[in-house]
């Protein structure tokens, strides 16, 4: 807290660059309300219909958020339909628990599990737990769950906000969202930088009352009923920033980014179909990174064929020319999936996930490249295995890749088999880059870091350690894209960052010439290639 006049002014950290000026609202979290307990029969029944009740509505909310919400949500959806957890709450209340009793100690007793845990993912995972704790306690003593109700453009502030909290709040009018805790890593900054809601977190104590508030992302502050000369400072950063965002938008039409007489190709990542309706998005070199866990987010089961090759087709005819990378499915690790992935892995950042798990499951993951394949002839597409650790496995892809070709054209398909490249995430495949027969090349920096600094990027503990431009990180990105200059390979970088502009010189400086970034991020990119590029700085 800093003293004078902004006594009513708070520091934290920024997840997410913007302004918002509007009401101040503190959330917090827990249920209030007594109830009355009914009969073994009637709260057995209270119990059922609050836990369908829950699960409507985190399905209704992934439903509507898709892409990465939808897998964030998954963990709460395969958890109120694990029969061996619910079971043991119903024989509670057999034994004569309240129905609001027995959900809250099984949870309290599964979130002190997951906190007490050595493995930082279970760790994370607890503030999911307290949100289901919380949905279904709400619905049992007040009947109806409501979701949380905000003013338009107001500033939401809370201790911590979970991934649902925040997909229930209606952001088409402006706001911000404060934390007293958080990370710059977590679910929710993902979020809320895909949607351009300014975020600042780990705030610390800040009182409940406050009329209105000014929340700087870009400042990292909240300030509580501000002054008139604290609301001219702020509105005169937030016209700045208006302008630079103009400005760069501007610098979207111009031909593409060069530096040091080199062209420098950008692309975009996208979590869904849908994201492709970004004004930016036109502007983008191509699509740098498709993930395709969205569609193995639905509750009837698995993606067919025909739905996954629509999904391709749909992204390759607005594409035209332009390359398409899509990323076969990274599910497992902090995105289990019901049906696919493995139950209960002792630290499942380090199990059996990514290209792992689709070579153990070659009945689901066929499925898949049947739909890459068909969808190869109709557009320029190149896919990419996940998690790849050795040369064996991109070999082993290829092999039943190869295969499903051969099946389809057998049986008068037309299918191909399209380049084949992977993700550098695993630091063994960095260091044995020149093992790898692959098309092409693109580094996961998120996933990079995490395993070299042996910090899980969702524990905000370790924000302070998990710098993607260490130097040990920084040695295996400037490795692999040197690997690819020498050998003739394209490289790009699809981590977050690729999409911070603080980032750019050394990106750049080490030989990367293909930077794959949110869309939001596209204009800000192009803008500071463009500065770095007539000898300008990054402001």
């Amino acid at each position: 807290m800093q003293g004078g006049a902004a006594a009513l002014a708070y520091r934290g950290r920024t997840a997410s660059i913007g302004f918002a000026h509007g009401p101040f609202v503190r959330v917090n979290a827990g249920t209030s309300g007594e109830r009355v307990a009914g009969s073994l029969v009637e709260e057995a029944l209270a119990l059922r219909k609050a836990i369908d009740a829950a699960s409507g509505q985190i399905a209704e909310l992934a439903a509507i958020a898709g892409g990465e919400a939808a897998q964030i949500l998954e963990f709460q959806v395969a958890l109120l339909e694990d029969e061996d957890f619910i079971e043991a709450i119903f024989a509670a209340i057999g034994e004569g628990d309240a129905a609001d009793v027995a959900w809250c100690s099984a949870l309290e007793a599964q979130i002190a599990d997951y906190n007490a845990a050595e493995d930082e993912y279970l760790k994370a995972r607890s503030s999911d737990l307290a949100d289901l704790r919380d949905r279904v306690m709400a619905i049992l003593r007040g009947g109806v769950g409501q979701a949380l109700t905000v003013p338009s453009g107001a500033v939401v502030c809370a201790d911590d906000l979970p991934p649902s909290r925040f997909l229930e709040i209606d952001w088409s009018g402006g706001g911000g969202l404060a934390l007293l805790r958080g990370s710059p890593t977590s679910h929710v900054a993902m979020l809320a930088r895909a949607r351009g809601i300014p975020m600042v977190v780990q705030l610390g104590a800040v009182p409940e009352l406050g009329a209105t508030a000014l929340l700087d992302g870009e400042g990292a502050t909240l300030e509580l009923d501000p002054s008139a000369e604290q609301l001219r400072l702020f509105e005169k950063r937030r016209d700045i920033h208006r302008k630079s965002r103009a400005s760069a938008r501007a610098i979207l039409r111009r031909p593409t980014a060069l530096w040091r007489g080199e062209r420098i190709k950008l692309f975009i990542n996208i979590q869904h179909v849908d994201d492709l309706a970004h004004a930016d998005a036109q502007y983008a070199d191509g699509i740098g990174l498709m993930r395709t866990e969205f569609l193995l987010t639905g509750r009837g089961g698995l993606p067919d064929e025909e739905a996954q090759f629509e999904a391709y087709d749909a992204v390759l005819r607005w594409a035209g020319q332009r390359p398409v990378t899509i990323r076969t499915f990274d599910a497992g690790g902090d995105k289990p999936v019901p049906g696919f992935t493995l139950d209960s892995e002792a630290n499942p950042f380090l199990g059996v996930r990514g290209l792992r798990l689709c070579l153990a499951r070659p009945e689901i993951f066929a499925v898949q490249l049947r739909a890459l394949a068909r969808a190869a002839v109709r557009g320029n597409l190149k896919v990419m295995f996940p998690m790849v650790t050795s040369a064996d496995e991109l070999e082993a892809g290829r092999k039943l890749f190869a295969e499903v070709v051969r099946r389809l054209q057998a049986d008068g398909i037309a299918a191909t088999l399209p380049e084949l490249g992977i993700m550098v995430e695993v630091p063994a495949a960095a260091l044995a880059i020149n093992s790898f027969k692959a098309a092409f090349f693109s580094i996961g920096s998120n996933d990079l870091a995490q395993y070299v600094l042996a910090c899980d990027r969702s524990n905000g503990a370790l924000t302070p350690l998990m710098d993607p431009l260490h130097p040990a990180v920084f040695e295996l990105i400037a490795r692999t894209a040197e690997h690819g200059r020498r050998a003739g390979v394209s490289v790009s970088l699809c981590g977050d960052i690729a999409s911070d502009p603080r980032c750019l010189p050394a990106l750049l400086n080490c030989g990367l010439r293909e930077l794959s970034v949110t869309t939001s991020a596209l204009a800000q990119i192009k803008q500071t290639i463009d500065r770095l590029s007539s000898g300008g700085s990054l402001g």
